[in-house]
């Protein structure tokens, strides 16, 4: 006689259940978590982790060479501003860098937009905000020439952003002329890297920032809890937003103090170009981090072809991908025409772009496409503006700089390389 399914054991059906999805609902602890962690790093998911322990290396060599100097909270201050320009950069090259694709114009189009603004204030008498706008919106003019290009017709990027880096620079120099500079007197851009938020502000804001981000965390492992879904330990989330706020406001804690050589003449309180920083950080990991739209980049970058079958707009996204990084691009060329008190017909050029790339992927993010975070970006720029920063103290040659630069930028695409083979030879 043969067994129907009505006949089957209550312990045969719960060991059925839990070979199947039961397990998807476990939220684990906080060991299991950590042992994950390690699972993930043997299998070459690395991370921002050596990009964290370099920074880390370098503060603690740079602060015994320098004891006087580079710990200090003025230079502190002055190497966060030093690393906005770079950081704003990076992070509009992150999303087209994750669809595997390259924009080597991104800096002379930050130069270029900060040279029409610039003229919108000093020729044309337009106030700030608009000067701004004319800005963002030369860049994003840009980027949809570029990603159309790439996109429509099927130039390689390599090849159209090299043509834009050459040509934009004619742009640049017919607008400003040969030899010719314009001073960014205004006095809100200038106040973004010259200036201070006041203390309490600061101090109001970060909380109010920190209350809100833990709401938010909260609200959804909540959520997920309702719904029994899968989730993370609420001891590992406890974990991660008690590190997140003794890291912010411990900094916000030194930036607070009097920085001045001359104790008669106050600069204290957190640059306004740190909080630029952290908005576009928060605003573009919520975009990538928690949007369709994000995931679908991710999809692309990992793996075009099966992305379009799945029925996502392969083009559409590489178009509004190249829109995103000019329009940051001219963003950060605002904060270097802040920061430099001018726009040139060179403003943008040089190792800006490389050092912008350089920045991403000494962060985490591969070169090769689909993996990579937004705040790969602020941990680069921050490793790249702590190099220059702490040689400049050391009283070193210039080459020095380049060379110690492009050894990291190596070492940071080799770790890249290796992780990417161990993550096939694990299958991960």
């Amino acid at each position: 006689m043969t067994t129907t399914p009505e006949n089957t054991s209550a312990p045969e059906k719960q060991s059925l259940a839990a070979a199947d999805f039961a397990n998807d609902t476990a939220s684990g602890s906080l060991g299991d978590s950590f042992q994950a962690y390690r699972d993930r790093l043997r299998g070459g998911d690395m991370g921002a982790l050596p990009a964290v322990l370099g920074l880390v290396v370098l503060f603690i060599v740079f602060s015994v060479l320098r004891p006087e100097t580079f710990p200090s909270n003025l230079n502190i201050a002055n190497l966060m501003v030093q690393a906005s320009a770079i950081s704003v950069l990076a992070m509009g090259l992150i999303p087209v860098l994750l669809l595997g694709e390259i924009d080597l114009s991104a800096g002379v189009t930050g130069g270029m937009a900060a040279g029409y603004a610039a003229v919108a204030i000093d020729r044309h008498g337009q106030s700030w905000p608009v000067a701004v706008l004319i800005g963002l919106l030369v860049g994003a003019i840009v980027g949809l020439a570029i990603g159309i290009l790439v996109a429509k017709l099927g130039i390689p990027s390599f090849v159209v952003t090299l043509a834009f880096f050459l040509g934009l620079q004619g742009v640049t120099l017919k607008l400003i002329g040969l030899g010719g500079t314009i001073a960014v007197r205004d006095e809100v851009l200038r106040a973004i890297t010259i200036k201070s938020m006041p203390v309490v502000m600061g101090w109001i804001v970060m909380i109010v920032l920190l209350a809100i981000y833990g709401g938010l965390l909260f609200w959804r492992q909540s959520r997920l809890a309702a719904k029994n879904l899968h989730r993370p330990p609420n001891s590992l989330l406890v974990f991660k937003f008690v590190a997140l706020c003794v890291v912010l406001l411990g900094m916000t804690l030194v930036l607070s103090q009097n920085r001045s050589r001359v104790p008669s003449f106050l600069i204290e309180g957190i640059p306004y170009a740190v909080f630029v920083v952290g908005a576009l950080l928060i605003f573009w990991s919520l975009v990538f981090g928690r949007t369709p739209y994000g995931r679908h980049i991710y999809a692309v970058g990992g793996n075009t072809e099966a992305a379009r079958r799945a029925g996502i707009s392969v083009d559409r996204l590489k178009i509004s991908a190249f829109v995103i990084c000019s329009s940051m691009a001219a963003i950060s060329g605002i904060i270097s025409a802040s920061y430099t008190g001018k726009v040139s017909p060179g403003s943008g050029g040089g190792n800006v772009l490389l050092y912008a790339v350089g920045a991403a992927v000494i962060g985490g993010t591969s070169l090769f496409g689909g993996k990579g975070l937004i705040r790969d970006a602020v941990i680069g720029g921050l490793v790249i503006a702590t190099i220059d920063n702490g040689l400049g103290l050391l009283n070193q040659s210039a080459y020095i700089n380049y060379i110690i630069t492009g050894s990291v930028l190596l070492l940071a695409a080799s770790v890249d390389a290796i992780s990417r083979r161990r993550r096939s030879a694990t299958g991960t």
